[in-house]
């Protein structure tokens, strides 16, 4: 089988299309998509757990550290010990943190109302579907303790 048509290859190709798109949009305003991304999953009003951003946008620990760090020294961020338990570091939005997160919303918002605009809604909804169908597979594969890439069946070879 052709890498061309491996699932996995159009949902990689096609992520990157996208990344590259938002880097495009994100550049002259000093951002990148993945600085969006965790601008966007910060609470306006309460902050966020540090904890809790990476997983929810499967960013790796230290990747998120080196990105707070940075987006603390732009004054974008700043960081608040948890009143109550120590050991917990509220991750808050400063009013420019607050635009920039604007601004990525912004773009979230106008390349879905493209999608929106320029896909019938019948094959959105069959998209995702099945992209939802494949991310459970992934899943439960992922989650099978005895999982390893040898529990998938190939039926050919893939040529890559």
């Amino acid at each position: 089988m052709k890498k061309e048509k491996t699932i996995d290859f159009h949902i990689k190709w096609t992520w990157h299309a996208i990344s590259r798109m938002y880097n495009i949009y994100a550049a002259p305003s000093d951002m990148t998509m993945s600085i969006g991304y965790v601008l966007l999953n910060i609470d306006q009003e309460k902050g966020t757990p540090a904890t809790k951003i990476g997983p929810s946008i499967g960013m790796e620990p230290r990747s998120l550290t080196r990105m707070l760090k940075s987006l603390e020294e732009k004054g974008w961020i700043y960081r608040e010990t948890d009143a109550e338990d120590k050991r917990f570091v509220n991750v808050f939005l400063t009013e420019l943190g607050k635009s920039k997160r604007n601004f990525a919303r912004e773009g979230v918002i106008a390349f879905n109302k493209k999608i929106h605009e320029s896909i019938p809604m019948e094959k959105l909804s069959v998209f995702y579907s099945v992209i939802n169908d494949i991310k459970e597979i992934v899943e439960t594969q992922t989650n099978d303790s005895k999982a390893t890439i040898n529990g998938f069946k190939a039926t050919e070879e893939v040529e890559v």
